[in-house]
């Protein structure tokens, strides 16, 4: 038999990749495996976490690279490849949506939402100059000028945009506030001989803050620790004090960062009273409102933000307390002449000076990513199909089982709450007789043991923290279709896995 013509074969795979045809067959089976895949996942018939060794994994993942070529022409074949693989990616990944899961501060997203998404990934529309990607522009600005109106702003008199991701957002918008606070810093560099520039956080902000300090040629020692109260917040009055001190000495101050909410235990700074103590002494205010900025949504807990409004820059993260598909982070502005601050060029090869009103839709702008995904159109989807009330559900349902949680544990003469919960992350110890007198040390390795337990028996994911140094377990609620049977089960769970850990022990 003559050999096949190489071109020809060249054409045959790209148009084979191409195929409407396999993408309706393919997409059909996917619809099928992942409704059945929640179905299962939600009524907690599987594992939270289906655990792996990392090597396993990895080789796994290797070997399917190698998996035996189906015909070009077939495309049912290669369908069914297509699930095959779809398949095994389910069964080896993280099932966020059963509502055991109660770890870290990535939600169970709106379903539907992942579907939006998919649209904008099939179709590749990207962002950067509005014309690449006009209905995506649109659609971000759309949902900035919502949620900046849900924070309280006047339209048109605000400014934002989405970035990937809150490490990303919140080093944009210190990036703008270093370039406001410190002139021509953006142009001529952080000029050395006198005393450094300095960046006022929370105590116990993200760590993501340092790393911004760090980038934007601050320097991670240059980032002053707000002084907190006895609740974990910025304490107003020694921020005061400290402001006072740096302006005293002359020292340049780009910015105080304050937190709605701090990761540890979820405490909301009182940002009326820190956005007068910034005022009085003529600093930017960043508030970091990765996780609770959703709060906005809800009458019953929108008072944990107020004074959000204030906030010279702020972040906020869609895919956290929003529950759509990651990512999708926020950066606003309540001025809006700040939002070319950022990034101060040209790149006439991409922006068009012919067309000046087009450079509010270019997000390449504004944003550190040339390219971007459409990370709107989740959110967008969501909200156009179910309205804004499902956001004040979802919040006020975890929130509100934070505090039953809380109530849980207090009542339980074998778990000790760290805190009373201002939202759904509730940090806490189980401390068996046994241990009851045992050294603080080895008190806090046992958490982190029995949460390693937990975890890799996929009954329950929930995370491990430290408080005062010693280690805790930490629950972030953040599951919409978890109730209260379920944190029963986990304390439960909690109390036999520890007792078979105590007798390894």
């Amino acid at each position: 038999m003559a050999g096949t013509d190489p071109v020809t074969d060249v054409r045959r795979r790209i148009r084979a990749a191409y195929d409407p045809e396999l993408l309706r067959s393919a997409g059909h089976q996917l619809t099928d495996l992942l409704s059945e895949h929640l179905a299962r996942v939600e009524r907690s018939s599987e594992s939270v976490l289906n655990w792996n060794e990392p090597p396993d994994n990895v080789a796994v993942a290797n070997g399917r690279l190698d998996d035996k070529r189906r015909p070009l022409d077939d495309s049912q074949a290669l369908a069914d490849h297509f699930a095959d693989l779809v398949q095994l990616t389910l069964s080896r990944g993280h099932n966020l949506h059963d509502p055991r899961y109660i770890g870290h501060q990535v939600p169970a997203s709106v379903p539907i939402g992942g579907l939006f998404d998919a649209v904008g990934s099939v179709t590749n529309q990207v962002m950067a100059i509005y014309e690449m990607g006009p209905w995506a522009s649109a659609v971000e600005e759309a949902m900035v000028q919502r949620l900046g109106e849900q924070i309280g702003w006047q339209r048109d008199e605000f400014a934002g945009l989405i970035t990937h991701g809150g490490s990303l957002a919140n080093l944009t918008a210190l990036l703008t506030a270093r370039n406001v606070s410190l002139g021509d810093v953006w142009e001529q560099g952080i000029v050395r001989g006198g005393l450094p520039p300095v960046l006022v956080a929370h105590a116990e902000t993200h760590y993501c803050i340092a790393r911004s300090a760090g980038i934007l040629g601050l320097g991670t020692r240059q980032v002053v620790r707000a002084a907190l109260d006895d609740r974990r917040r910025i304490d107003p009055n020694k921020l005061d004090e400290t402001l006072a001190e740096l302006r005293q000495r002359n020292q340049p101050i780009v910015a105080v960062s304050a937190s709605a909410c701090a990761t540890p235990i979820g405490a909301f700074d009182p940002l009326e009273d820190i956005a007068d103590v910034c005022a009085r002494h003529d600093v930017w205010l960043h508030v970091d409102a990765a996780h609770g900025g959703a709060a906005c949504f809800s009458r019953k807990h929108r008072h944990l933000v107020a004074g959000l409004d204030r906030a010279d820059s702020l972040i906020w993260d869609a895919h956290k307390m929003l529950f759509v598909p990651a990512l999708c982070a926020f950066v606003f502005y309540k001025d809006k002449a700040h939002r070319f601050e950022a990034f101060r060029q040209e790149a006439p090869y991409l922006f068009d000076p012919s067309a000046p009103g087009l450079a509010d839709f270019d997000s390449g702008l504004k944003t550190i990513e040339c390219t971007k995904r459409a990370a709107a159109l989740g959110l967008w989807g969501v909200w156009s199909m179910f309205g804004p009330e499902l956001f004040a559900d979802m919040v006020d349902v975890t929130f509100d089982l934070g505090r039953t949680f809380y109530e849980k544990l207090a009542a339980a003469s074998d778990f000790h709450p760290m805190h009373e919960p201002e939202c759904n992350i509730v940090a806490f110890r189980y401390i068996p007789d046994e241990l009851s007198d045992a050294p603080p040390e080895r008190l806090g390795q046992f958490q982190l043991d029995l949460r390693r337990d937990i975890i890799r028996s996929g009954e329950f994911y929930i995370v491990p923290t430290k408080v005062n140094g010693i280690g805790a377990l930490r629950c972030t609620i953040i599951n919409p279709l978890t109730e209260e049977t379920h944190l029963d089960l986990l304390l439960d769970t909690l109390r036999e896995q520890g007792r078979v850990l105590l007798n390894q022990q």
